[in-house]
């Protein structure tokens, strides 16, 4: 198509400085320079402000697009209204090929996700390039074969991370050159980390900024609080946002987020809350509730910052933990291998006895605090204890909610010091619920709440339960915004129990004493019901263990289900295994992110 409204013909590139463009295009730089020479007048080239549509599904084919800097995204309408991203072009790919070969309108909408620069080849000369030059076709098809490949196998090929972030300050008392110089320490280690500010990038040109960006591996830009030409500049070049905030302060909107001001083509925005001191703090939630934010980041020091920057760039470490009842306790061993090693965790997700233990985690428990604590609630109290009339459940549940209520108190998950998520199964939709925000303890009572033992918990006209009956290692909950490392600990998939008993039915109330006696190895209705609750959530299981980069599986036979005084074995367990897959996983030199590998 020729250049819309917002698109601008660039003067500025001089015909003398084609041939190096044509160098820079896979698709074009191996054609013979004399047929460069015949076709370079019929090239045109043109920029893209960010945001703005260089074509719209259904629109008819007009030409080949090839991106020279910059990036574009390629949107498909959703079934329930809306779009999203399906694929990236980087600079030196194209666009619309498919299209040009088919003779079909535009599938997809296009947009520039940052200040981009196009060639655009007419249909003309596409079809001359064609027919003249197999090698042209041979190139093209090699296109279509790796975006075929992206399609059906995602899993083979590496995750999009971002390299160009751009801060924004929530006010001018927010200082996000401090956080930026901050940031880029911590990083520097790690690759070429520059950070920009105004006063340095403000009368640049887009060429300027895309040498910037090819010259580093992280690019850090400063925007100022209100939506100048700067800060728009900023947005329309960031892969990411990271919107700054302090704890202490009363949540404002972010004017520089607000519509209109950023480019509008999807770029994911994190928050980072500041804790400057040890006051009263505003609840995350208040801030969260002002932008669809992807993640959330508390920072009291410099180890947080390192963690943000490991997140934010697809080097973090995510560590699932399963479900499986008392041998749960195993995680607190692999907890205390993974310290030992010295591995930081950055981001903790699990289901059931699983998310106890990461909660504990992430609300800032050292190992002493969680032994402590694990032991007092479920080995000193005996929380499964307090039996009712079975209708709905064999136990009361008030027991395990006030033992909750007692360790986590009226913490919110969103102000947990470390990212965190757990899961429940909802009753009413039939599917998995995952829980980031709310009431820490009431969705981790939803996530241990085993159908038949514990009572369900409603809230908001939905029945929550026990999360390992639908997702007992939630490593794919992860995947979805996790880009790096992911650790996951499956405790529950070990044999459950067996027993000697044959038949179908319990004897007479009278004989039933006698009968359990002649048993050797007697079961009882919480192990049928722990076991036949978790027992739908196994294929899913096996599944995602292959998502895992290290996957430990504590050998756990030998533990019931139910012995919650096997506390110390467990633990010791988990940890001689952890420590010891943690080795082996480490002297391997394994890279961030891999998928698939075997468990240790």
């Amino acid at each position: 198509m020729s250049p819309g409204p917002d698109t601008m013909i660039l003067n500025a590139i001089e015909r003398r400085n084609l041939p190096a463009l044509f160098a820079a295009l896979p698709l074009l730089r191996d054609l013979d320079a004399d047929y460069l020479q015949q076709i370079r007048t019929e090239i045109e080239w043109f920029s893209l402000p960010g945001g703005a549509v260089l074509y719209e599904a259904g629109q008819p084919a007009d030409g080949l697009y090839v991106v020279v800097n910059g990036g574009l995204g390629v949107y498909v309408k959703r079934p329930d209204g809306g779009s999203h991203c399906v694929a990236q072009v980087p600079a030196g790919e194209p666009v619309g090929e498919m299209e040009m070969l088919s003779g079909s309108k535009r599938s997809a909408t296009v947009l520039a996700q940052r200040d981009t620069e196009v060639a655009r080849l007419s249909p003309a000369t596409f079809e001359r390039l064609v027919h003249d030059n197999p090698q042209f076709m041979r190139m093209l098809t090699g296109v279509l074969a790796t975006r075929l490949e992206r399609l059906w196998r995602p899993e083979a090929l590496p995750q999009k991370v971002s390299r160009v972030l751009a801060v924004v300050p929530s006010g001018a008392g927010v200082d996000g050159a401090a956080f930026g110089s901050q940031l880029v320490s911590s990083l520097q280690q790690s690759g070429r980390v520059e950070l920009v500010l105004k006063e340095r990038g403000n009368e640049q040109t887009s060429q300027w900024f895309h040498r910037l960006e090819r010259a580093n591996d992280v690019v850090i830009y400063v925007t100022d609080p209100a939506p100048s030409n700067w800060t728009k500049l900023c947005l329309r070049q960031a892969d990411t946002l990271v919107a700054l905030a302090c704890h202490d302060e009363l949540a404002r909107p972010f004017l520089a987020l607000e519509r209109g001001v950023a480019s509008g083509a999807g770029v994911p925005a994190d928050l980072v809350l500041l804790h400057r001191t040890a006051a009263r703090a505003t609840p995350a939630g208040r801030w969260l509730d002002l932008h669809p934010f992807r993640r959330h980041h508390h920072v009291r020091g410099a180890a947080d910052i390192a963690r943000v920057g490991r997140l934010l760039l697809g080097r973090a470490t995510g560590l699932v933990l399963s479900g499986g009842g008392a041998r749960g306790f195993a995680h607190i061993g692999v907890l205390r291998a993974l310290l030992e090693a010295k591995v930081p965790i950055d981001t903790v997700g699990g289901s059931s006895i699983g998310s106890i233990i990461g909660a504990g985690w992430a609300a800032g428990w050292d190992y002493a605090e969680m032994v402590r604590r694990v032991r007092r609630a479920f080995v000193d109290s005996a929380p499964l204890n307090d039996y009712t009339v079975p209708v709905i459940s064999l136990l009361a549940g008030r027991k395990v909610g006030r033992l909750l209520r007692q360790e986590f108190g009226d913490a919110n998950i969103e102000d947990l010091r470390l990212p965190f998520f757990c899961v429940s199964a909802n009753l009413t939709t039939g599917q998995a619920a995952v829980h980031r925000r709310g009431q820490l303890w009431l969705w981790l009572r939803a996530s241990i709440a085993i159908p038949g033992i514990l009572p369900p918990v409603c809230a908001q006209r939905q029945v929550y339960v026990d999360g390992a009956t639908i997702n007992s290692l939630p490593v794919d909950v992860m995947r979805e915004t996790l880009s790096g490392t992911v650790i996951g600990v499956d405790v529950g998939s070990d044999r459950g129990f067996e027993t000697d008993i044959d038949g179908t039915e319990v004897p007479a109330l009278w004989r039933i004493p006698a009968w359990r006696r002649a048993q050797r190895k007697p079961i009882n209705i919480m192990q049928i019901l722990l076991r036949a609750g978790v027992i739908n959530s196994t294929a899913s299981t096996v599944g995602h263990r292959e998502l895992t980069d290290l996957l430990l599986k504590p050998p756990l036979e030998k533990v019931d289900m139910l012995d919650w005084h096997a506390f110390d074995r467990a633990v010791e367990i988990g940890y001689r295994h952890a420590a010891e897959g943690i080795e082996r996983y480490l002297a391997r030199g394994r890279a961030a992110p891999a998928t698939g590998t075997r468990p240790a």
